[in-house]
């Protein structure tokens, strides 16, 4: 067994072992009777969508609908079933739902095959998969025999009440930052008819502790709008989120403090913040030593800390330009040769699992001690110096606005914070145009929810400039330098979008002058989509078939993310 999974399985049952009731209450009964009625339906719906394969005729058109239409019914008897799994059974629960593509597991770095439902959507809307039919035998019996033992995880379970309201706050989190952006289903668009059945299990489990009215009020108007809403393509993100989803977060996180069953099992989250957009949602380990970060700011502007004297962090990192250089590639130390990857803004920064493009350090203490020691960027002779790394990365941890008019707006701000083209881009943003499938809320990078303690890598086969009519493959092989990984190759962190709109130029070669270029690339499907051989591309080849007008409201949604001083 993987090291991350033992060390998750042994943290589950610690926290279980220390509030462990000597029987269950109403409300963990509940969840417990709900699921042993749900479980073997979602078993069913599995076999169903096994057996549905078996028939298909992948040149049938009719045939393959037939099998896409019992993946629906299976992926919305998961989410019902979703948030009790992914809480008390994680490493389980990935056999259903993973990513459609490897991953691999620090600190082992051991990788697992895509395996799961994602996975057979997947298979089911590529046309060009070696094998398919094959795959997808393998894939739903793998799925099926799986979800036949799930009643067997209740053997000697135990539970208490914190850690079921704790499980139903995590789903109500991937509702508003997967489920609606289709994360999970992105060519069969039900993301909207999902989130449906995740926000009825909430309400389901939560009964047994009587919510207020006004919790009562918000989820079933969630649930309702959710209902009456099922379009994926036309769904209003802004105004469920807006008006509905996040204050449900809000009333949920005071009535389960309101009657003392707080638990936090995430080091990351922080259940005190209003929602997932409020400034202090996320923690990040900001020191409060002010003369730390003061001396760390100083230090920052110091050209002294150069082999030449003539270099600052500054010179590559401006504040005046959102902390970027907007030069395609940084100057090198000699000054007339240039680095090999753009100057990424460190906005935001302190959030992110991993830094540098290709992720090959954890910490930002670790970055700055790299920059400094670095020949061609910084050359100092005090590169060893942890306590100034210490400082700098202090600094550079509390570089976190959120001053957009887009957070203005969403935390409850007038409408007229934003355009109507800035609506309209912020809902296909979130929507039919995939952005926030790889650029999560609330940073908008790639921390993935809810969790927010792993960020993403992808292979979206990047071209050396911006001709997109004669496209050529970057040479950068990204995050295979790191680990040599085949699906690596070419691979690098997905920075945030906030900003983008006076941060140009834009990916990791600083290829692209504008976001027009940018929104053009994704809307083709990245390097595949152009024509170019890349196997182990993570981003979709299919066209989104954007209008230019679409492209416009995308790009001026981009600029509503613009920080203010």
């Amino acid at each position: 067994m993987r090291p991350v999974i033992l060390l998750l399985s042994f943290t589950t049952l610690l926290i279980s072992w220390l509030i462990r009731p000597s029987s269950p209450t109403g409300g963990v009964a509940s969840t417990l009777e709900y699921f042993r009625t749900e479980a073997p339906i979602f078993s069913q719906k599995c076999t169903d969508l096994a057996t549905t394969i078996k028939k298909m005729d992948l040149h049938n058109n009719s045939s393959v609908a037939d099998v896409r239409h019992k993946l629906a019914e299976c992926r919305a008897s998961w989410k019902r079933i979703e948030s009790f799994m992914e809480y008390f059974f994680r490493s389980s629960s990935r056999i259903y739902n993973r990513a459609p593509k490897f991953e691999a597991e620090e600190p082992g770095m051991e990788y697992q095959s895509p395996l799961g439902l994602q996975v057979i959507e997947t298979l089911l809307y590529e046309p060009n998969s070696p094998g398919r039919k094959q795959q997808l035998l393998e894939q739903s019996a793998a799925v099926a025999g799986s979800a036949a033992d799930l009643l067997a995880l209740l053997y000697d379970f135990h539970a208490g009440d914190r850690q079921i309201l704790e499980s139903l706050r995590l789903q109500l989190l991937r509702v508003v930052t997967l489920g609606i952006t289709g994360y999970d289903a992105p060519y069969l668009k039900t993301g909207i008819s999902e989130s449906y059945q995740s926000l009825l299990s909430i309400k389901h489990q939560l009964e047994p502790y009587n919510p207020d009215d006004t919790l009562q009020y918000y989820l079933d108007s969630s649930i309702a709008y959710c209902r009456t809403h099922d379009n994926f393509d036309s769904f209003d993100r802004l105004k469920f989120l807006k008006y509905l989803a996040l204050p449900l977060q809000h009333r949920l996180s005071r009535f389960i403090e309101k009657d003392h069953l707080q638990l936090n099992t995430n080091r990351i989250l922080n259940y005190s913040a209003k929602d997932i957009f409020s400034p202090d949602a996320l923690h990040t380990p900001i020191p409060t030593d002010t003369t730390l970060i003061a001396a760390g700011r100083q230090l920052f502007y110091d050209r002294s800390l150069s082999g030449n004297g003539r270099r600052s962090c500054a010179t590559c990192h401006d504040p005046e330009k959102k902390f970027t250089d907007g030069l395609t590639t940084p100057i090198a130390f000699d000054g007339h040769s240039a680095l090999d990857r753009n100057a990424p803004s460190l906005l935001y920064s302190g959030f992110q699992y991993r830094q540098f493009w290709d992720g090959r350090v954890e910490t930002l203490e670790e970055q700055v001690a790299t920059v400094l020691k670095d020949p061609k960027e910084m050359h100092s002779s005090r590169s060893g110096d942890t306590g100034l790394a210490r400082a700098i990365a202090a600094y550079i941890r509390t570089l976190h606005p959120m001053s957009s008019a887009f957070d203005r707006y969403i935390e409850g701000g007038p409408d007229s914070l934003l355009t109507a083209s800035q609506m309209r881009g912020a809902n296909l943003f979130m929507g039919r145009a995939q952005c926030a499938t790889c650029h999560f809320i609330p940073l908008f990078n790639g921390l993935i929810p809810p969790d927010y303690a792993l960020t993403e890598f992808e292979v979206l086969g990047t071209t050396r400039t911006g001709r997109l009519d004669k496209p050529q493959l970057s040479k950068d092989a990204g995050r295979y330098n790191v680990y040599p990984f085949p699906f690596y190759k070419g691979a690098f962190k997905t920075p945030t979008v906030r900003n983008t709109g006076v941060t140009a130029p834009y990916m990791h070669n600083g290829a692209f002058s504008s976001l027009d270029q940018v929104v053009e690339f994704y809307d083709r499907g990245g390097g595949q989509g152009l024509g170019l051989n890349i196997p182990s591309q993570t981003l979709s080849s299919h066209r989104l078939g954007l209008t230019p007008k679409e492209k416009h409201d995308i790009i001026q949604f981009l600029h509503a993310l613009t920080d203010t001083p």
